[in-house]
């Protein structure tokens, strides 16, 4: 597997080349951009979107398995680092810039690292994914984010096509597989939760309670029934 991923003739280095050579003229300025996006801005964008995925999901009528769920990500995102432990040791394959010296490398510290898979890659698109499964548009703009990580480490010279691809098929994998365990553990912990102190970090508390709204409800039909009064006197003198 090593040998094939290796491989300078195929169509994966062409795209890095193709991707990695926007750095050639590009502004210095630009260049760091990409490199604090690439390294920790889409992260911390991904966690903003997992914070508000969590304010809304307290919301819900189904607040514990919503919040469930979102206990799941970064979860699953633990799991797939660990599962790429040893696949990284299995493909042995080094970064595209020892192979190929003519890219442009905008981020130090990563020679003697392995490339694939890609983590970065893949706890973008495990965190999206997860996010997609409770909050549908919290998640495409996640998703998107994921995918815009993936072009980001292609740009910076540490990553092929392939080891993006790869990161996020394995975290993928990891969050749909075994949501069904992890949800069958989750959610009856987050429905313990909401007989705790810890219940506002499950259920948001809701404006007037429902001793509110029961009053209210109670008051609505006395209401109607002195509505009906003049009615049935008027009726009584006819």
């Amino acid at each position: 597997m090593a040998t094939l991923l290796a491989d300078t003739g195929n169509a994966d280095i062409g795209l890095l080349r193709a991707v990695n050579g926007l750095a050639v003229g590009a502004p210095r300025w630009l260049d760091s951009a990409v490199s604090w996006i690439g390294e920790y801005g889409i992260l911390l964008g991904l966690a903003a979107l997992g914070l508000a995925a969590w304010l809304r999901a307290r919301r819900r009528p189904d607040a514990p398995v919503a919040v469930a769920g979102l206990l799941w990500a970064p979860l699953a995102v633990a799991l797939a680092e660990l599962a790429n432990l040893p696949i990284s040791r299995i493909v042995d394959r080094p970064r595209p810039f020892v192979d190929h010296p003519e890219l442009v490398v905008l981020v130090e510290g990563k020679e003697g690292t392995l490339s694939f898979v890609s983590d970065h890659s893949a706890m973008s698109m495990g965190i999206a994914v997860a996010l997609l499964l409770v909050d549908r548009r919290i998640g495409l703009v996640a998703g998107a984010l994921a995918l815009l990580q993936g072009l980001c480490r292609m740009y910076l010279g540490v990553h092929y096509p392939t080891d993006v691809l790869g990161g996020y098929a394995l975290a993928t994998a990891v969050v749909l597989l075994l949501a069904p365990i992890a949800m069958a553990v989750l959610v009856p912990f987050c429905h313990s939760l909401t007989r705790t102190a810890l219940a506002p970090l499950v259920v948001a508390r809701r404006r007037g309670g429902e001793s509110g709204r029961r009053r209210r409800g109670r008051g609505a039909p006395a209401r109607a029934a002195r509505s009906e009064e003049p009615a049935r006197e008027s009726d009584l003198a006819a």
